[in-house]
C-alpha cells in the first residue's frame, strides 16, 4: 500500500451520530467544543449535490450577499454542508483572546457560502457560467462551460507551504528519487559495535562473557 494511499485513508475521519459539521476540522479542538460527548445536536438538512463542480482552488463569483459580484479563491470546501470558503470574502469581525484584562484581538474571518450563492468563472471571459461534466473522447472528465463551450481545467493542488508537486524542480540539495528508493541498507545479526569493528578490521582477543535475557 502507497503511503499517499495511506495517508488518504487516515485523513476520513467517519463523524459520530448527531455530529454537526462545522467550518473546523472534526478532529480539531474547535469541533470537540461545538459537539462534545453525549450531546445531541439539532439536524439541519441539507439539498443533495450529485455533481459538485466547485473544486478548491477554483476562481468563483458570488451571486448573494454583501459581497455580491466580487470574484475569489475557493480555500475550502464542505460539503457536508454544502459550503464553500473564498479568500478575504464574506468576513465577519470578531475578539479573539479576550480576558478580564484583555478586550482581544480584532481579527476578520471568512464566513462560509452555499454553494448555490457561488458560480464558477469562465476562463474565457471571466464571466460566471453554469457548469455540466462531460467526457472527452480519450474518456476523461472534465468540467465545460454551458455559455462558451470551453473546458474548465481543474485547480492546481498546492500545498500548505505553496509548493505544487507537479510544478516541482529538485535543487542541487534536493534528493533524487533514485536515491531515495535506492536500498543501501544490508540487515545483520550483529550489533552496531561489531559492524564498525568489522568494517575498521579490528579483531577482539579477548573472550566474551555470556549474557542473558529474560
Amino acid at each position: 500500500m502507497r503511503l499517499a494511499a495511506l495517508l488518504l485513508a487516515a485523513a476520513k475521519v467517519k463523524a459520530p451520530a448527531g455530529y454537526r459539521q462545522g467550518t473546523s476540522r472534526p478532529w480539531t479542538l474547535a469541533a470537540h467544543r461545538r459537539n462534545p460527548p453525549g450531546r445531541q445536536r439539532r439536524k439541519i438538512p441539507v439539498e443533495a449535490v450529485t455533481d459538485w463542480v466547485v473544486l478548491r482552488g477554483d476562481t468563483v463569483e458570488i451571486l448573494k450577499g454583501k459581497d455580491a459580484g466580487k470574484q475569489g479563491k475557493v480555500s475550502q470546501v464542505i460539503r457536508a454542508r454544502n459550503w464553500v470558503i473564498l479568500d478575504g470574502l464574506n468576513t465577519h469581525y470578531r475578539y479573539i483572546g479576550k480576558t478580564d484584562d484583555y478586550r482581544g484581538t480584532y481579527v476578520a474571518s471568512e464566513a462560509p457560502l452555499l454553494l448555490s450563492h457561488v458560480a464558477l468563472v469562465d476562463p474565457a471571459d471571466r464571466q460566471p457560467t453554469e457548469v455540466e461534466w462531460r467526457f472527452t473522447e480519450e474518456g476523461e472528465k472534465v468540467r465545460v462551460s454551458a455559455r462558451t463551450g470551453r473546458i474548465i481545467p481543474r485547480p492546481v493542488f498546492q500545498r500548505r507551504d505553496g509548493i505544487v508537486p507537479e510544478q516541482w524542480k529538485d535543487g542541487p540539495k534536493d534528493t533524487s528519487v533514485d536515491d531515495a528508493l535506492d536500498a543501501t541498507y544490508t540487515p545483520s545479526l550483529r550489533s552496531f559495535e561489531e559492524e564498525v569493528a568489522v568494517k575498521m578490521g579490528i579483531r577482539e582477543s579477548g573472550v566474551q562473557r555470556r549474557s542473558f535475557w529474560y
